[in-house]
């Protein structure tokens, strides 16, 4: 279930303002998708290295980067590094399923991040930095636990910690501020803290 802290900052009715235009590829960051694309939203620390990840996935139609999985209606960047909003950092990931599976999604969403830091990761501290799969598909749901099943065996093998993933359906996605989106195709040695564990998935 989404987050509700006891001192959530409001938020607001607005969206955020963005240009709507993927900085990369040129293609539409707001629905509706083109017929036969699925939509899934992933969380795994801070959310500038985590697009360019998927981004670069062929398959990957589009990414933006937002807030989910909190209380605030359509936080701030601000507010939500405060920890008090609820949300994670994540990525929203539309694909074509007939050119890239969801299977190889979450093998890289996996293997890109430590999702065993419960509320950070690495020098990134906060709730706003966990590791978080949000669905919407009944299939996706599925897919996605049996994969933390999956590489908590592996990881288990490897004398690894326990998973703190979230896995739950998308309620809401706030979009992030014009300035975050596609961060690292506008500045390219920009921060990006992604670190994996060192262990492979073994799906997809």
């Amino acid at each position: 279930m989404p987050l509700h802290p006891v001192h959530a900052p409001e938020g607001r009715n607005t969206p955020m303002p963005i240009s709507g235009i993927h900085r990369v590829n040129g293609h539409a960051m707001q629905p509706p998708w083109p017929d036969g694309m699925e939509e899934i939203v992933l969380g795994l620390g801070c959310f500038w290295g985590a697009e360019r990840l998927f981004w670069q996935q062929p398959g990957v139609h589009v990414t933006a980067v937002g807030y989910a999985g909190g209380a605030t209606p359509n936080p701030t960047y601000r507010e939500t590094c405060t920890g008090l909003t609820g949300h994670a950092e994540v990525v929203r990931v539309v694909f074509d399923p007939t050119v890239v599976d969801r299977e190889t999604l979450l093998r890289l969403f996996w293997e890109a991040h430590d999702p065993t830091q419960g509320d950070r990761q690495g020098n990134d501290i906060g709730p706003q930095y966990r590791s978080l799969i949000l669905t919407t598909t009944p299939a996706q749901q599925a897919a996605a636990e049996r994969s933390r099943e999956a590489y908590q065996r592996a990881l288990s093998r490897a004398g690894k910690g326990t998973i703190t993933t979230g896995i739950e359906p998308l309620t809401t996605f706030y979009y992030a501020e014009e300035a975050h989106q596609q961060y690292l195709a506008k500045h390219p040695g920009g921060y990006c803290g992604l670190r994996g564990t060192g262990v492979g998935c073994p799906i997809g």
